[in-house]
């Protein structure tokens, strides 16, 4: 992989790791406010697929080392 690839990779984390960090405190938030349960639930499962694309990422980033 060109170090221009995991240079792409590494902003991509780092923009999604963000995301995620958002949606953790926008869940709290709606969660302290007493919102409607159904959307504290799909905003838990957008936040779950951005994790999911995190550990993609990372495993991009970190190669498997067979030992």
């Amino acid at each position: 992989m060109s170090d221009q690839d995991q240079t792409e990779i590494r902003l991509e984390f780092a923009k999604l790791k963000q995301e995620h960090a958002d949606f953790d405190a926008a869940i709290n938030a709606m969660i302290a406010m007493g919102c409607d349960p159904i959307q504290i639930q799909r905003m838990k499962k957008k936040k779950l697929f951005l994790k999911d694309r995190l550990s993609k990422l990372e495993d991009r980033i970190v190669p498997d080392i067979i030992a």
